[in-house]
C-alpha cells in the first residue's frame, strides 16, 4: 500500500505518533510519504523529555520514509529547510496525495 500522512500539528505527542506509525507501515511493506503542513513544518523542534520527535524522524528516514514540508510554511516560520524537513511545494502534496492508497491527517 502507498500511504500519505499529513502532518498539521504541533503537539509533539500527536507528531512522534504520525511517525511511528510510519515507521510501522515501512516495516508491514507500505511506501510512505510524510507531508509537513502548517503548524506540522516545526516537527524539529518538538522534542520534549517523553517524545523525541527527531529520533522517530530519523527512524523514518532510515527505513526508507520520505519527508516533505511546505515552503510557504517554513517561510511564515522564517525557516528554511534542513535534511528532515526539505522545502517543498503545493505541488508536492497534491502529489502524495494523488499517488497515495490512503491518505491520513494529524
Amino acid at each position: 500500500m502507498k500511504l500519505g500522512i499529513v502532518i498539521y500539528s504541533n503537539d509533539p505527542e500527536t507528531v512522534w505518533n504520525a511517525f511511528r506509525l510510519g515507521v510501522f507501515s515501512i516495516k508491514k511493506s507500505d511506501a510512505v510519504k510524510i507531508f509537513l503542513l502548517a503548524k506540522g513544518v516545526e516537527s524539529e523542534s518538538l522534542d520534549t523529555e517523553k517524545f523525541s520527535v527527531t529520533d522517530e524522524m530519523k527512524s523514518f528516514v532510515q527505513v526508507g520514509g520520505e519527508i516533505l514540508a511546505c515552503g510557504t510554511c517554513l517561510e511564515i516560520r522564517q525557516s528554511g529547510g534542513s535534511e528532515f524537513c526539505p522545502m517543498s511545494t503545493m505541488a508536492d502534496l497534491y502529489k502524495v496525495i494523488d499517488e497515495s492508497d490512503k491518505v491520513l491527517s494529524f
